[in-house]
């Protein structure tokens, strides 16, 4: 679970990395910016409901550091 963490989480950085590219490159020419934001707010909306789901299916459980 903890690598699929970190690759949805570095597939959500490189999104917003394209985003930026794309934002100087194209200056609003294209609708690649508005895709690739796109793409990273689907992303992070998926990684956190299989979060939540794998929460409450038992399979993660959070961390106590009392």
């Amino acid at each position: 679970m903890k690598v699929f963490i970190g690759v949805a989480f570095l597939g959500i950085l490189s999104a917003l990395g394209f985003a930026l590219v794309f934002l100087l490159r194209d200056r609003g020419a294209t609708n690649r910016t508005v895709n690739a934001l796109t793409v990273r707010v689907a992303l992070s909306v998926t990684l956190l409901l299989i979060i939540w789901f794998s929460w409450w299916m038992g399979w993660i459980e959070p961390r106590r550091t009392f």
